[in-house]
């Protein structure tokens, strides 16, 4: 297990590259590109709140803000998971021709979908600002829950690129899959407002633990609730090991699968 460690200190280089061209690969050949960080997030925030606050009726008060916190977090969550699915096929004629370790490749996804959700936090904290309740002292545990949330995906990601590989259906089922997951994650409605015969069940989803944890120093700002974040970041840990295993097992047969 530790030589994942020194693989990816020794290939830092290669890791670098990787995110880097992730990043830049996400946008390649767009007019506006990066900017689209901030597009995508709005124009999702405006349809969802027109929908939720205008048609609905949602009596959710600072809507708006409350969808926002919540909202882009899951599309760092949705969408890393989504090309994760795609990454080792995508990378098929790399992985056939150099050696490298292989998990580089799914840890770009995750890393340069985190440093896409750093730069859309921007549009949660101008909401907070503009909307009139301002950055609370409690921002300063928003690394702690963005650590949770990227461990996750590490565990989440290595375990989705290797079985993709070997069967191909499995992202089609993941489409379907997010799209269950985002009704039952507290995001355009508040986990408050679930019957409690039914809380429990979406409290066994970790990202509903996650949006809590956003929504808690954005919107609500208050305490986190840091009990749950620190046994969600232990679990993702033990995740990761789980997700290097079967990665590291399935890799093997990568080139002929490819």
């Amino acid at each position: 297990m530790l030589d994942v460690f020194k693989n990816l200190y020794n290939y830092r280089e290669l890791l670098k590259t990787s995110v880097k061209k992730e990043i830049r690969g996400k946008y390649k050949n767009s007019f506006l590109g990066v900017l689209w960080s901030f597009l995508n997030p709005l124009l999702q925030i405006a349809v969802y709140a027109l929908i939720f606050q205008g048609i609905l009726k949602n009596p959710q008060e600072n809507y708006a803000i409350f969808l926002c916190a919540a909202l882009i977090p899951w599309t760092f969550f949705s969408t890393t998971i989504s090309r994760s699915a795609f990454n080792c096929i995508e990378n098929g004629n790399i992985i056939k021709k150099v050696y490298f370790p292989r998990e580089i490749l799914p840890i770009s996804i995750v890393t340069s979908e985190a440093v896409n959700f750093l730069i859309s936090t921007i549009i949660i904290i101008a909401f907070v600002i503009f909307g009139g309740l301002g950055v609370s002292k409690y921002i300063v545990f928003y690394p702690i829950i963005l650590f949770a949330q990227y461990i996750m995906l590490i565990g989440l990601s290595l375990i989705v690129s290797s079985i993709c590989v070997y069967l191909r259906d499995l992202q089609h089922f993941i489409g379907i899959f997010l799209q269950l997951m985002f009704y039952a994650t507290p995001i355009v409605y508040s986990l408050d407002s679930i019957s409690p015969n039914l809380k429990w069940i979406l409290e066994l989803n970790p990202m509903t633990h996650i949006i809590n944890g956003y929504r808690s120093i954005f919107y609500y700002q208050t305490f986190p609730n840091l009990k749950v974040i620190f046994i969600l970041i232990a679990i993702s840990i033990i995740l990761c090991v789980i997700g290097y295993l079967i990665f590291n097992k399935l890799q093997k047969g990568f080139a002929e699968q490819l």
